[in-house]
């Protein structure tokens, strides 16, 4: 009798071509798969939470796997982070879940952070984990920018021509800046996004920040329902998948 079993997971999206498998096998799904494999010789679908990109993070992603041999959680974790050694992925939990539960389709928020970090010095202890920006930026005033994306809209100008979501239309629920010394974090919370809709969403900040925009620049481009209407896309090296809420 089948199990299914829900994977609490954590990464560095650095030396990965995102969650998504791959036909290279350079996936974060692909070094999870191997590792199920290698524990008890079951090849089978892992299924994610969230398409994070190639160099995006996760404090918190979330996926399911279905085992068709009895097992335990805790026998699981051991085992796949044992396997995914030496690979900056960690099982952080893992919990037996009801047979029709999906990472993907039952999860009725994602939450997002996007850090940068404004000094003039390069980064290295923080190299390939926030955006450097070595100039200052004020956060309050791309706080009350982001309030813009706030609620349901057509999200064609933040989103990448390779979106492949039936719909532009989104429902942003959340959106914060705040600044600690050098750090400033972007928080971004919804139920769903569009592909590269919170880079997008911090690039156009940025230019706030700077001063280069103002909040009717972000109020036009929304309106404008047009890709080229969206400033540069901020790195993936920023943004990290915090969480996912379920039911």
């Amino acid at each position: 009798m089948s199990q299914r079993f829900k994977l609490l997971i954590e990464y560095d999206g650095t030396p990965f071509c995102g969650w998504q498998s791959q036909k290279t096998g350079g996936a974060v799904q692909d070094a999870l798969a191997r590792a199920v494999v290698q524990f008890c010789g079951e090849k089978i679908n892992i299924f994610g939470a969230g398409r994070t990109d190639s160099g995006v993070h996760a404090y918190g992603q979330v996926a399911h796997i279905t085992l068709t041999k009895p097992t335990d959680s805790t026998i699981i974790q051991k085992a796949l982070n044992q396997h995914l050694k030496p690979l900056p992925i960690a099982i952080l939990a893992v919990e037996k879940v009801a047979d029709d539960f999906d990472a993907r389709f039952s999860a009725v928020k994602r939450h997002y952070l996007y850090r940068i970090i404004t000094r003039q010095a390069p980064l290295v202890l923080e190299a390939n984990r926030a955006w450097h920006v070595p100039v200052g930026l004020d956060a309050r005033t791309m706080h009350d920018a982001g309030q813009v994306f706030i609620g349901k809209h057509d999200f064609t100008t933040f989103r990448s021509v390779k979106c492949q979501a039936a719909s532009a239309e989104k429902t942003i629920d959340s959106l914060t800046v705040t600044q600690a010394g050098e750090v400033i974090e972007i928080r971004v919370a919804a139920r769903s996004f569009l592909h590269h809709q919170v880079r997008s969403f911090v690039g156009a900040l940025k230019l706030i920040g700077e001063g280069k925009w103002q909040i009717e620049d972000i109020k036009a481009a929304l309106a404008a329902r047009d890709r080229t209407a969206c400033p540069p896309l901020a790195p993936a090296c920023g943004l990290y998948l915090v969480k996912v809420d379920y039911p």
